[in-house]
């Protein structure tokens, strides 16, 4: 604490509002889980900017219907947006929360999760670094950089060899950046189909076969164009053969979980087609009735496979709420599940600070053989109405407690230091540092102040 601290009454009464604590109870019987956050880098070494994913699990027992809420909490102090997963149905869920991060520079830190319903609980701290390195030359990920991977689905089948689709082959193109991709692929070392696609991040590309006689081979993905690449081989077999006809195929939806992200007011959702046999099953996601999203799914034997709904922006009453659902398509039946989910929540209001400024002296403390006392302003600025948490430090260090005030716009506020003992001149540091809504700062600013001369005999 700063030598001859002066402050005034205001000011006193809201250093003594701010030591208060408030608390409420929000205990439930339910358990809740959740484990500490992933990085997918954790000590990343290499060129920068570079992208951090972090993941957590968090397993909700449920009865019924269960709204999960959460938020991201980082290392700088700052929260993330309150995220709203609806679950429906019986026993424990579990649900993956996802978020990415874009660092330029070196930091070390870490990121958690905070569960705030059904009941409040928060996972332990997840760990990483980023050391940014110059790789002189050598080719890093700012150059366009294209891979492939490729498999068959089925790999391998027996029956009737009749018109129609048998194996379906699909290539994963990966990109490091967002750019033009030029492919074909290859059928037992012949060019049968090519093409050219945006892919932002990763993309799917295709094509299929109906063998009429039994075979084996292979099909093979080669990326021709920004970049050279060549994916692994898919190997397949068809055995043709006449058999006895198998139970109907049914198929079904389950296990719909949607997802209210409050950036950019958007919903997304996941769910599992399931199969009792070899089928091919169309599927359809619908938002509010209307039709969004097709795609299929390919079964060489019973199983389920999970089908996701990418986040898609919300406007006007969509907005508010409303359902989505998703409808399968087999060979001998169709089925439905529909799930609600959550309205967007309005941004919370955010809190920013001026630069600090000497707004006055006072030169009585230097009849004491002191330095004069240094009067200080900033200004707090809010973008809606808040409480603004926040503290002084002088020449480094935290002077008193966390100080409170309401803000609506701007509201300035004032501090003040006494002058330094035995010398004519009062100099150092200050900074306004917000701790809540949001991390902000003033920045640190200098000042000094000397005593005027004595006036001449």
């Amino acid at each position: 604490m700063a030598a001859g601290l002066v402050a005034s009454p205001a000011q006193a009464a809201t250093a003594a509002a701010a030591g208060k604590a408030t608390t409420a109870s929000t205990a439930k019987s339910a358990k809740v889980s959740v484990t500490a956050p992933a990085a997918s880098s954790k000590d990343y070494q290499g060129s920068c900017p570079v992208k951090v994913n972090f993941s957590a699990k968090i397993k909700v027992p449920v009865k019924g219907k269960t709204e999960l809420a959460y938020r991201w909490l980082h290392g700088d102090g700052s929260k993330g947006k309150v995220q709203v997963v609806k679950l429906k149905g019986h026993g424990t869920k579990s649900v993956t929360v996802k978020e990415s991060v874009t660092f330029k520079g070196d930091v070390k830190g870490w990121e958690a999760v905070q569960v705030l319903g059904p009941k409040k609980v928060t996972s332990k701290k997840g760990y990483f670094s980023v050391s940014c390195v110059d790789l002189g030359g050598v080719r890093t990920d700012k150059d366009v950089s294209v891979s492939a991977r490729a498999w068959a689905d089925p790999s391998s089948y027996a029956g009737p060899c009749t018109p129609g689709d048998k194996i379906d082959f699909t290539g994963l193109i990966s990109v490091n950046q967002p750019t033009w991709v030029r492919y074909r692929w290859i059928l037992n070392g012949d060019v049968v189909d090519h093409g050219k696609v945006k892919v932002w991040s990763k993309r799917k590309v295709g094509f299929g076969i109906s063998p009429r006689h039994s075979q084996r081979g292979w099909a093979q993905l080669e990326i021709v164009g920004p970049d050279d690449a060549l994916s692994n081989r898919a190997y397949y077999k068809v055995w043709c053969k006449d058999s006895t006809p198998a139970p109907a195929v049914k198929v079904s939806a389950t296990d719909l979980v949607t997802a209210t992200n409050n950036i950019g007011c958007k919903v997304g959702a996941h769910a599992n087609v399931n199969a009792t046999g070899p089928a091919r099953v169309q599927w359809t996601w619908a938002v509010n009735g209307e039709s969004v999203l097709k795609g299929e799914s390919v079964f060489s034997t019973s199983g389920s496979k999970t089908v996701e709904l990418p986040d898609r922006a919300l406007t006007g009453e969509a907005a508010k709420g409303g359902k989505i659902t998703l409808t399968v398509t087999g060979p001998n039946n169709s089925d439905s599940i529909t799930q609600s989910y959550a309205a967007c929540e309005a941004p919370k209001p955010t809190a920013s600070v001026s630069a600090v400024s000497v707004s006055g002296t006072r030169n009585d403390m230097c009849k004491d053989n002191r330095g004069p006392g240094v009067d200080f302003s900033a200004t707090l600025h809010s973008t809606g109405p808040t409480t603004v948490k926040y503290y002084w430090v002088v020449n480094g260090v935290k002077d008193v407690n966390v100080l409170e005030r309401q803000v609506n716009g701007d509201l300035a506020v004032t501090w003040g230091v006494g002058g330094t003992n035995s010398s004519k001149e009062t100099k150092g540091t200050i900074e306004l540092v917000v701790v809540s809504p949001n991390a902000a700062s003033s920045g640190v600013a200098n000042y000094s102040a000397t005593c005027p001369a004595p006036a001449a005999a």
